[in-house]
């Protein structure tokens, strides 16, 4: 095998749903074999049925699991292999590809006997707050050497951007969904027991299917809960945690898991000086609670409009470009003078809106926690929105625009300087063109 290939575990497909097990008759392979996608490793007899176990891959057999005539679960494996078949790595783990029939679906009942009750007037809260920054930095003068014809002074000038942080080799958002997950749930007093839904914001998913709040579901261990991803682009945790207070006050959950996880490294053009030296990786999360006193949100907004469609734009799904050619543009493409124009206008109504809803004066926001879309956008909405400028809390000179994680990475950032009972206004605008805001009462 090649020097990129690796382990893992088949298991039995199932054949009924009432059936837990088969006995494998016979191996047409040893270890140490080498096989074919396709080619019939084994004979297998269920209750109901005698099949064909085939290989899904090209790969080497590692080890036999099962002896002949000895009956495996579905969901244990039954071969260790070796293979080069990237396909393999994206496949649901294997805990949860291979669940037992009897356990697959599992409906959580007491969520089922939860919303079977009538609603009931909550307050909703903001517990704690966790994030994941890859530790890969990518300074601006790195990227600087595709783009002989300017400088790093022109790129913080325009972006306020001095580095960002990218993903190594091998990772994947739901890895870095994983860790900001368990930070946030460890920081909000909670088990992971305690997490009734799931819901991820991101734009570069692990997989089209199954989703990535359904992967970040089997890596915490969590069963029998909704899970689902969302993708508002870069207002996406915001939209997120208002879907968040309807399956709350729906009666469906108590404790969400809202995460936001983008790996934008993967699908920037490195030629494209639009884009390239505006994102970076990171994830951010946070858990909404309707059960346990936390900092209180009062007030959303939500909108979008499709005016902007082209704005800001990528056509391939997922967080890599394969290697094979395209007929159309897999990159992330962004019309930055339209986008500059529109965020500007819409960062600041956003906050004039949401102090209005609130009961606030501008005076009264203590902080502004932005998307970190560029630094000139910001500045210029800040004088529009009523709000002084340093009130506007910033770090995307050190981890670039992180898309929809880049508003609970910044507010992870800020959270020790937060003090009790300060309102804080967040605000962002994305692809779609969509926009979003929130109040909170810390």
């Amino acid at each position: 095998m090649s020097k990129e290939s690796f382990k893992t575990m088949l298991f039995l497909p199932s054949q009924a749903a009432a059936e837990t097990e088969a006995t494998i008759t016979r191996w047409h392979v040893k270890q140490g074999d080498s096989f074919k996608k396709g080619q019939i490793l084994a004979e297998v007899e269920s209750a109901k049925s005698t099949f064909e176990f085939e290989a899904p891959c090209d790969g080497v057999v590692v080890q036999l699991l099962v002896a002949e005539n000895k009956s495996a679960a579905y969901d244990a494996a039954v071969i260790e292999i070796e293979t080069s078949d990237n396909s393999l790595k994206n496949e649901i783990p294997s805990a949860a590809a291979a669940v037992s029939v009897l356990e697959t679906p599992q409906m959580n009942t007491a969520i089922l006997e939860k919303q079977k009750d009538e609603p009931q007037i909550r307050t909703i809260s903001m517990l704690g707050i966790g994030c994941y920054l890859p530790e890969r930095i990518v300074p601006n003068s790195e990227l600087l050497v595709e783009h002989q014809d300017i400088n790093e002074e022109y790129i913080i000038g325009v972006t306020g951007i001095k580095e960002r942080r990218w993903a190594k080799q091998g990772e994947k958002p739901s890895d870095m969904a994983y860790f900001a997950s368990k930070q946030a749930i460890e920081k909000s007093g909670l088990q992971v027991s305690d997490i009734d839904a799931i819901i991820v914001s991101t734009t570069t998913p692990d997989a089209v299917m199954p989703s990535t709040a359904c992967i970040l579901q089997e890596k915490l261990g969590i069963r029998g809960i909704p899970a689902l991803d969302l993708n508002a682009a870069c207002s996406g945790w915001l939209y997120g945690i208002s879907v968040a207070r309807g399956l709350i006050l729906s009666g469906i959950a108590d404790n969400v898991l809202v995460v936001a996880t983008e790996m934008q490294s993967r699908v920037l053009d490195k030629k494209d000086r639009n884009t390239v030296f505006l994102f970076g990786d990171g994830a951010g999360a946070t858990i909404i609670s309707g059960v346990k006193p936390g900092h209180k949100i009062l007030h959303e907004l939500l909108t979008a409009d499709a005016a902007g469609i082209h704005m800001a734009r990528r056509s391939l799904p997922g967080y890599e470009i394969p290697a094979n050619s395209m007929d159309f543009d897999p990159f992330i493409r962004l019309d930055g003078k339209a986008l500059f124009r529109f965020a500007t206008e819409s960062f600041s109504s956003v906050v004039r809106e949401l102090a209005k809803k609130s009961g606030w004066e501008p005076e009264d926001v203590r902080w502004v926690v932005p998307h970190q879309a560029n630094g000139r956008i910001i500045k210029a909405a800040a004088q529009k929105s009523g709000v002084p400028f340093e009130r506007f809390y910033l770090n995307l000179d050190r981890v670039g625009n992180t898309s929809s994680a880049s508003i609970p990475i910044a507010l992870a950032d800020i959270e020790r300087g937060i003090q009790k009972k300060d309102r804080i206004i967040f605000c962002t605008v994305g692809a779609g063109i969509t926009v979003a805001g929130l109040s909170v009462e810390w």
